[in-house]
């Protein structure tokens, strides 16, 4: 039975890195498609989005299962909570990608990006992807090295998040009013992107750790302290 109970969480946290993986194909389509005005892949993300749906319920009801039967204490009762917590963050993170490929749609055939932010969001939407990618190492090693990296990213995609806020309230801004709403829209949902990241990788600091991630420097100083404890590559586990 024991066997048997590690095996579900052992899967529990594969499940979370298959999601990680498909939101990570979702920002990806979901970018260029608001980049490049392409409504097919636009509406593959919209539709795809209930997949990411259906796994996340389907976890959360395995996680559920396994504190109700097996009553799970220390380390795998961390497992379970952090299963349940990360998946909404992982589903949100899928409904941020479908509102960019929404906007996308909506545009159709006109381009969404506004003139003047195509760089801007080119940028972002290569962060965005990145960090999905980063956050899918994380979950399958529990490095915290990886942590630190989302960290540092949704750094900088703040920073555009503020410039794009700055470019649309400055005088010298000529947008009309629906590329100021799709440029503000479009700078959230990217940015909101990134700060789910975050939010999955402090838990995973809780989870390797035992201590919630309060701040985000405090991912720094985790995996300061996990890469001083056992040395390795990012890339191998540290579970």
């Amino acid at each position: 039975m024991r066997e048997v109970f590690h095996q579900s969480l052992e899967e529990l946290q594969s499940q979370l890195a298959e999601i990680a993986d498909l939101v990570t194909v979702a920002i990806r389509k979901a970018t260029t498609a608001f980049a490049e005005s392409d409504v097919a892949l636009a509406e593959e993300v919209i539709a795809d989005d209930a997949k990411i749906d259906e796994l996340a319920v389907a976890l959360d009801e395995q996680a559920i299962e396994i504190l109700a039967r097996q009553q799970p204490v220390a380390r795998d009762l961390r497992i379970v909570i952090t299963a349940l917590r990360v998946s909404a963050s992982l589903e949100r993170m899928g409904d941020m990608a479908e509102h960019i490929a929404q906007l996308a749609r909506l545009r159709f055939p006109e381009r969404a990006v506004p003139k003047g932010l195509k760089g801007t969001f080119r940028r972002m939407g290569e962060l965005d992807v990145q960090i999905a990618g980063t956050l899918a190492d994380l979950l399958r090693t529990q490095d915290l090295r990886f942590a630190d990296e989302i960290r540092n990213a949704d750094d900088d995609v703040d920073e555009l998040h503020a410039s794009v806020f700055e470019k649309v309230l400055s005088d010298n801004w000529k947008g009309e009013a629906t590329a100021t709403v799709d440029a503000t829209l479009a700078s959230r949902y990217h940015e909101r992107f990134a700060d789910h990241a975050v939010a999955v990788a402090k838990k995973v600091v809780y989870l390797a750790t035992g201590d919630w991630a309060v701040q985000e420097e405090d991912i720094a100083l985790a995996a300061e302290a996990q890469s001083s404890a056992t040395p390795s590559a990012p890339g191998a586990s540290t579970s």
